[in-house]
């Protein structure tokens, strides 16, 4: 685009980390290939391979570097990158109806409409980004968070699990969900990691990008201790600690009016990786700039995929790439969500499904109790309900909170 942009960033700047290489020089003396490949002359003492641990470490924590989409692109091919593949993933859960309440003109974040909503637009700008790297178009592309698969599994846009062919394949089918999946919850990342970590598996060490979209935080639930990590919590940190020793990298794109500051903290201290695999890039403050919507689109590109020319150098590094580790967990996603004419009817009175106490359930997070009225009659617990503005049920803004003790 020949846009220079300046973005402020989330972490201080750091220097760029070395990846000179040693090679045979004559004589069996070494000489260090530059990032360029040109060879200089041979020195005398042999430089030792730095141990495995010390190599670790310099991916520990990966710099934001790159202030335009040329300067990414230009080193992810000076990486060695030719192509990659990618992998989308999509949140179906409840929260997606009010989080679109300032930045969405208070409409759900998945309405299809004549404006492209926030997963349009976030698909649509990945896509042009990454279309110089992917050959062969086919994207594998997942929903999580609906009412078929809660935080437990993920659903396939496709009946027989075949990739999409191309992001205009991809946004087809999205429409097409989109007005039958039924909205749930709670939230958790791990099950659309371990599915995108077997999808590298089965490709033999294939590298992978893998784009979830998603409107809110892992779900951490009022009772869960400090210093704890919910069920979710845990269950999202152990598939990225897991994913890398894989060949993937993951980027977490935020839609929606947040908040975002438990998945800054994922992004920046999760533990025990082999190498930093996780980024997390804001959309929305994004959107928001006031610049084109060019620029709107460069920044976005450039925020999601700075970090992935280093992740791809140490994938290389630690001899990942290629590899099968025997570590797949084996996934299998379900179907696409059915048209509402064709699901099953719920067996029961609506006294005896009222009467099995899921209607006192947070319709939030899915998790709590409900502890906590409005006003306007509707409920939540607690802690969905205090940062809440206006009523996720009927819209009206919140001018009274009582507290209900069960």
């Amino acid at each position: 685009m020949g846009i220079l942009l300046s973005l402020r960033r989330r972490r201080p700047r750091t220097p760029q980390p070395s990846f000179t290489r040693i090679v045979p020089g004559a004589n069996g003396s070494q000489g260090k290939t530059t990032a360029t490949g040109s060879v200089s002359p041979p020195s005398v003492t042999r430089r030792p391979e730095a141990p495995p641990e010390n190599r670790r470490s310099k991916y520990a924590y990966i710099p934001d570097t790159f202030t335009s989409i040329e300067e990414v692109t230009n080193a992810l091919r000076e990486a060695g990158l030719k192509s990659t593949n990618l992998i989308l993933g999509i949140d179906f859960t409840k929260s997606n109806e009010w989080t679109g309440m300032e930045s969405f003109n208070k409409q759900s974040l998945h309405a299809i409409g004549s404006t492209p909503n926030p997963y349009e637009k976030a698909i649509e700008i990945v896509g042009r980004a990454l279309a110089p790297f992917d050959d062969d178009h086919l994207i594998p592309c997942f929903g999580f968070g609906d009412t078929t698969t809660h935080d437990e599994g993920v659903f396939s846009f496709h009946d027989d699990h075949r990739p999409c062919d191309g992001f205009e394949e991809v946004l087809a089918c999205y429409k097409g969900i989109v007005p039958h999946v039924k909205l749930s919850g709670p939230t958790s990342f791990g099950p659309i990691i371990e599915a995108a970590t077997d999808i590298v598996e089965e490709s033999g060490g294939q590298y992978h990008v893998l784009v979830i979209i998603a409107d809110g935080q892992v779900t951490r639930s009022s009772d869960t201790e400090e210093g704890h990590l919910s069920k979710q919590e845990q269950d999202t940190i152990n598939a990225i600690v897991s994913a890398s020793s894989h060949a993937l990298s993951i980027v977490l794109v935020g839609v929606g009016d947040g908040p975002w500051e438990d998945m800054r903290k994922f992004d920046d201290k999760i533990p025990q990786r082999d190498f930093d695999n996780f980024q997390f890039v804001n959309f929305t403050s994004i959107m928001a700039k006031n610049v084109s919507d060019p620029e709107k689109e460069a920044a976005f590109a450039v925020t999601a995929l700075m970090e992935i020319p280093f992740q791809y150098k140490a994938v290389k590094e630690f001899h990942i790439l290629g590899q099968r580790t025997g570590k797949a967990r084996r996934i299998i996603p379900r179907p696409p969500p059915l048209p509402s004419a064709r699901l099953p009817r719920p067996t029961g009175s609506p006294t005896e499904i009222a009467a099995d106490g899921s209607t006192q359930v947070c319709p939030i997070c899915l998790t709590n109790a409900k502890d906590l009225a409005f006003g306007c009659g509707h409920m939540t617990c607690r802690e969905c309900g205090n940062s809440l503005m206006t009523c996720p049920i009927c819209r009206r803004p919140i001018m009274d909170r009582i507290r209900v003790y069960l």
